[in-house]
């Protein structure tokens, strides 16, 4: 009898798992640890339906995998049993190198390496433990095998990760701004050369696509509670590390010593695939009644969610504003100026729609020739959309007075 389970997700109803080698994959404990990864971070101190995890956002990711591969055999298209295979573990892999909390400490925790770089780093690792099973789903994730659209699928302007955080974002936190029509846009994909493109009839559905994933971007991704919020873990994170303070698991210890750097990452993949948000919660809860007055003000503030105010502004801040700000904040908190810029900072955060230089969906028209959708008649990704968009902004403790 052939191979098949289920699984009910709230956002698409059943996800059919039909293929023993996928379902080993999900069931290794590498895979399992994404269960106690959150997906967005602390963005559940804002939307507190934000919850989901790392494992939720990649087997909606894989559903989705798995409509945009029958849809395009449907067109004619050439994929074999073990492409379709690959891309599909390509996929539920894809964010498999992620840390604690996502993209909050990526580079914090581990500075020398990008959530990809892990990524493909513990893929590598499965396939020997696999018996070389995963080789189809290496070429694809790192696109050095020769059909394109298959890791544009994975990787790219009009991939299904980006379809299903949004649509999975949108549904958790309840802001509809993000609700795309991800069932049309599959439906209008095909490939033409080797690279994905999208049927004439699919424009108003990929532009909808673009816009709502700015408004989420300014609405929820980098709202300035959530930014308050990750701003501060980061510091945490950050302050244990320069003040070499203990954390109360050895894991997070590990890497907050930098012990992994002796030998290398690689070798100490074991250590960071133990690694999850409950660390770093437990360590927080222990510091917020450290004996440093700055670690301990962060993780209490964290833990009852009295976080930093923050303010967007039109330009950067004036420094003597800021060292200002500094020499109030280390009177009160009887620190120095320098310590007290880890409670007062500024910074800049920045989106963009569509820059048409570096990333391109192609939009095919009826006489079969194609053209950037920037390049489209009254298409609204037009130059009023290029470009990125910048906001500048300040965090400093509530308890002090700030005109700007």
């Amino acid at each position: 009898m052939a191979f098949r389970k289920i699984i009910n997700d709230p956002v698409y109803g059943f996800i059919t798992i039909d293929d023993e080698l996928i379902n080993e994959v999900i069931a290794h404990p590498w895979y399992q640890r994404l269960r106690r990864i959150h997906q967005m971070a602390m963005a559940h101190l804002v939307y507190p339906g934000a919850v989901h995890t790392r494992l939720h956002h990649s087997l909606g990711a894989y559903h989705l995998m798995c409509n945009a591969l029958n849809e395009l055999k449907s067109k004619g298209i050439e994929i074999s049993a073990d492409e379709e295979q690959g891309a599909k573990i390509a996929i539920l892999l894809h964010d498999i190198g992620h840390g604690p909390y996502s993209h909050a400490l990526e580079r914090t925790l581990i500075e020398k390496h990008s959530h990809e770089d892990i990524s493909l780093m513990i893929m590598q690792r499965m396939n020997g433990q696999m018996n070389g099973k995963l080789g189809m789903a290496i070429a694809i994730f790192t696109n050095a095998y020769p059909k394109k659209f298959l890791h544009q699928l994975v990787s790219g302007q009009l991939d299904v990760d980006r379809m299903d955080y949004l649509i999975r974002d949108s549904f958790f936190t309840g802001v509809s701004e993000g609700v795309i029509g991800y069932d049309r846009i599959i439906k209008m994909l095909t490939v033409q050369d080797s690279e994905l493109v999208v049927e004439q009839k699919g424009l108003y559905s990929i532009e909808k696509f673009l816009v709502s994933r700015r408004f989420m971007y300014w609405q929820v991704y980098l709202h300035k509670t959530v930014l308050s919020a990750e701003k501060m873990l980061l510091n945490i994170i950050s302050r244990a590390k320069a003040m070499n303070i203990n954390a109360s698991s050895e894991r997070l210890d590990f890497f907050l010593k930098e012990e992994y750097l002796k030998d290398g990452l690689e070798k100490n993949l074991d250590i960071f695939c133990e690694l999850d948000d409950t660390d770093v919660l437990y360590s927080i809860k222990k510091w917020a009644s450290h004996s440093d007055k700055i670690l301990s003000f962060m993780c209490r503030s964290l833990i009852d969610r009295k976080l930093l105010k923050v303010k967007y502004l039109p330009a950067k801040i004036d420094k003597s504003i800021l060292e200002g700000l500094k020499v109030r904040l280390a009177q009160q908190f009887n620190v120095s100026t320098e310590e007290a810029g880890w409670l007062a900072f500024a910074g800049e955060v920045h989106n963009k729609t569509y820059d048409p230089k570096t990333e391109h969906i192609h939009i095919l028209f009826k006489d079969g020739s194609k053209r950037d959708i920037s390049e489209v008649d009254n298409a609204l990704i037009n130059q009023s959309l290029f470009g990125t968009v910048k906001k500048f902004y300040i965090c400093f403790p509530k308890s002090i007075e700030v005109s700007l």
